[in-house]
């Protein structure tokens, strides 16, 4: 780590202007935050209630009142106001900069004078105020609450929300450390530790990194807090899935340096490891960041689906065992996938390694987006890879799989958490040092970059994921030179750089191909990424003998609407040539044809269950989509993984 941490770009530099990604990323100010708006203030007919503002509005005496929603229901309106100030560092609109003020002024009201602010514990349980740290997500929700007035200040300069954060962050620092007279604990969710990272680094104040260090090292240490806890008077469990408490299910039941496996719910562990690999970047503790390569080289070898989904049960949203990855039934859940990308992007920055990269792209082009509807209107929390809707039934082992995208949910941690990762989308394309332009995602886009004391001007002009040629132009190179490192995708053949007509000079290092830049250069990239099958290690039990269709760092899916009912008949011929076709669908995509085979009814009677009939196979052509769009023509089933004809 003795190498300077990698960074990511100002928000407010880079403009995204991409065949791929720009109508998801334009849905955030055009569809998404107007949408979610509205689901805050109850205007979406048929969804569920949200009344997070008027959580505020009672809090805050403007208005009398019971708390509704979850404990952390004021995240909803923290990751909103995130996605705003993201959107607003791209986009000016002084209209939607109005509402979020209001809303900023709304907050300021409901914080008591000591700097708490909570709504469920301020309207409901005003006397239990950390005293439920397991279940009472209070530091949770604080770290939102920093996200966002982090990016809100970065998007529009103004401090109000920054020092209410500011002024929330001290009593924490005032209320939990290892001096006497403190609450010797840490977080049942972990996030506040990012939170706090996040407002050290824009407002220099060193105790919020030093808190965010102390919930990371006393975690897990000696007698588990949480357990005891819950034995104190008065404690009330929140949440009944979590009567019978393990400390595994919030990564306490060991310190962070000695865990070996990610456990326990995904979402938490992914923004813990998050902030871990910042701690110990910042307090060079190799030993902290050897056990982020531990936990990180676990998830992606042994418990990630191909999608980059993580946490395969359904029961605690959790992390299981290796190799176990079911596809009908697994969570997930889209937040999971986030805190994933979160991760890597910031293992990334410290190792200036593209393995990590390679993840957070795949986590980003499938599970992310297909989270979120295509109109930016409906979501899915949970991700599967294989669903046939008649067995999505309540109270079963699959009710929390949807087979349609949700209007909105309960617990509503998913979409405002989408729609702030697509808002801030420029900060995964480039990472950058003193002297060193590091370009990760393939994403057109237009950027000043600051290296050092120079602006350098950066422009990337490409197609991709479709067409795999990249052009790279650089101009205001710094005069003593800088170091251009364009990545190197683990599915690329035949990686080329060009210049001029001429193969350009570049070494190879940890999956970048880094060139040295004097003057200013206009570079092309272009590769081959065919549209190819893959298989799981066969110790993955659910997709032994199956395969599972790739092109670049797309996974595909086959849905009924295009291959009939019953995709469990199929079978794929992965001897056969995969066919390639551009299409209109979904604003222009490749639509893959496969050959196959389909088991056939014919012989089989109505209710007959069992019999001695011969297997027989017909010959059927089979059409693939992006993962990411399935379910965006209606509902029917849909599997990622198909047998292999053999």
């Amino acid at each position: 780590m003795e190498q300077q941490k990698l960074h990511s770009i100002d928000l407010k530099k880079i403009r995204i202007k991409d065949s791929f990604w720009s109508k998801h990323v334009n849905l955030v100010k055009d569809e998404i935050i107007p949408y979610q708006w509205d689901a805050m203030n109850d205007r979406i007919p048929g969804a569920e209630p949200s009344h997070c503002l008027d959580n505020f509005a009672i809090a805050a005496g403007r208005q009398t009142g019971e708390h509704y929603g979850a404990v952390f229901q004021d995240t909803d309106i923290a990751k909103w106001l995130e996605a705003v100030g993201f959107s607003l560092a791209a986009n000016a609109d002084s209209k939607l900069e109005e509402t979020a003020d209001e809303v900023i002024d709304l907050i300021a009201e409901a914080q008591q004078d000591d700097g708490y602010l909570d709504t469920y514990f301020i309207i409901k349980e005003p006397n239990r105020k950390w005293k439920n740290l397991c279940e009472g997500h209070e530091l949770y929700t604080a770290g939102h609450m920093m996200e966002a007035a982090v990016a809100y200040y970065q998007g529009t300069g103004k401090e109000k929300f920054l020092n209410v954060v500011k002024k929330l962050a001290d009593l924490l620092c005032e209320t939990f450390g290892e001096e006497e007279g403190k609450i010797h604990a840490y977080p049942g969710h972990q996030e506040v530790e990012v939170g706090l990272i996040k407002l050290y680094y824009v407002t220099g104040e060193r105790r919020y990194l030093d808190l965010a260090k102390y919930f990371i090292d006393a975690r897990g240490v000696g007698e588990n807090y949480f357990l005891r806890e819950r034995k104190e008077p008065g404690y009330r469990n929140i949440f009944p899935e979590l009567v019978d408490y393990q400390p595994t299910y919030s990564q306490s039941d060991r310190p962070v340096r000695e865990q070996n496996a990610a456990e326990g719910h995904a979402v938490r562990a992914a923004y813990m490891y998050s902030a871990m690999a910042e701690l110990a970047y910042e307090y060079q503790d190799q030993e902290l960041m050897d056990a982020c390569v531990r936990l990180w080289n676990n998830i992606v070898g042994k418990q990630m689906y191909i999608t980059g989904g993580i946490g395969a049960s359904g029961i605690l949203e959790r992390f299981t065992t290796d190799y176990d990855l079911p596809n009908d039934c697994n969570y997930s859940e889209s937040c999971a996938s986030i805190g994933l990308a979160m991760f890597g992007i910031r293992m990334a920055n410290i190792t200036r390694d593209a393995a990590y990269i390679d993840t957070v792209e795949r986590a980003l082009y499938n599970t992310v987006l297909a989270g979120i509807a295509l109109d930016g209107k409906s979501f899915f929390y949970v991700n599967p890879l294989e669903v046939w809707p008649d067995n999505c039934m309540e109270r079963t082992s699959k009710e929390h799989v949807k087979p349609v995208r949700q209007k909105w949910f309960g617990v509503a941690c998913c979409p405002p958490n989408i729609a702030r990762t697509l808002a801030s989308m420029g900060q995964y394309i480039y990472s950058a040092g003193e002297a060193e332009l590091y370009v990760n995602l393939f994403i057109s886009n237009e950027a000043e970059i600051d290296l050092g004391s120079v602006s350098v001007q950066a422009e990337i002009n490409t197609k991709f994921p479709f067409e795999n040629e990249v052009e790279i132009t650089v101009n205001h190179v710094p005069l003593d030179g800088m170091t251009l490192a364009v990545r190197i995708p683990q599915y690329a053949r035949n990686y080329q750089v060009m210049t001029d007509g001429k193969a350009a000079a570049y070494c190879v290092e940890k999956g970048y191909a880094l060139l040295t830049l004097d003057k200013d250069i206009r570079i092309t990239v272009s590769f081959e990424a065919p549209a190819e099958y893959v298989r799981a290690n066969p110790n993955v039990r659910a997709d032994c003998g199956k395969a599972a269709v790739v092109r670049g760092p797309l996974v595909y899916c086959l849905e009924e609407i295009d291959n009939g009912k019953n995709l469990s008949e199929l079978y794929v011929d992965t001897s056969r040539e995969i066919e390639e076709t551009d299409s209109e669908l979904f604003g222009g995509i490749k639509k893959l044809t496969l050959k196959g085979k389909r088991i056939g009814e014919a012989d089989w009677n109505e209710g007959e269950l069992y019999g001695r009939h011969p297997l027989t196979l017909t010959d059927v052509t089979l059409q693939a989509i992006p993962y990411a769009y399935w379910n965006n023509r209606g509902m029917g089933e849909m599997t990622v993984w198909v047998r292999e004809l053999v």
